[in-house]
């Protein structure tokens, strides 16, 4: 029991620990230059950033366990944390893009990819377990909206 525990702990400290990196590194350029941008009337306040991201970043962590825990053949479970990993790195390479270096357009090709990334990661997970699949479905409708969000204030600056 107390094993599982820890890999339970272990898969949500991850994403919220490279959340929180990210965070750190571009908390400054939010406050600042994110706030100088042309917005559309759509964007969200930035108070409803960091609860939206800790929930998600928990929904992700859960998820990885539900697949850690889901007996399946070695090639499916490496599959599932490759696509894992690499939407992780992705998001936090989107973070680094549009808050830290400023690039807005380039932050647009890169979240279409993360899209696409979180999309094979639900059909990959769906394979091996159907509720970790299902978990990850906040994450895409809200990446889905920053996408959008990203391309329009690109427009817009």
């Amino acid at each position: 029991m107390l094993r599982r525990s820890l890999k339970l702990i272990f898969c949500i400290a991850l994403p919220l620990a490279l959340g929180g990196i990210a965070g750190y590194f571009t908390k400054e350029n939010i406050y600042n230059w994110y706030n100088l941008l042309n917005k559309p009337f759509f964007t969200p306040h930035n108070y409803l950033f960091a609860p939206i991201w800790v929930i998600l970043y928990i929904l992700m962590g859960i998820s990885l366990f539900i697949i850690w825990q889901t007996p399946a053949n070695a090639a499916s479970k490496s599959n599932a944390y490759f696509v894992w990993g690499l939407q992780l790195i992705l998001n936090f390479g989107w973070s680094m893009l549009f808050f830290y270096w400023k690039q807005i357009g380039l932050a647009v090709t890169e979240i279409s990819i993360l899209l696409l990334s979180i999309v094979i990661m639900i059909i990959v997970f769906y394979h091996i377990n159907r509720k970790a699949s299902l978990l990850q479905i906040p994450y895409l409708v809200w990446v889905f909206f920053a996408t959008i969000l990203n391309m329009v204030i690109w427009e817009l600056n």
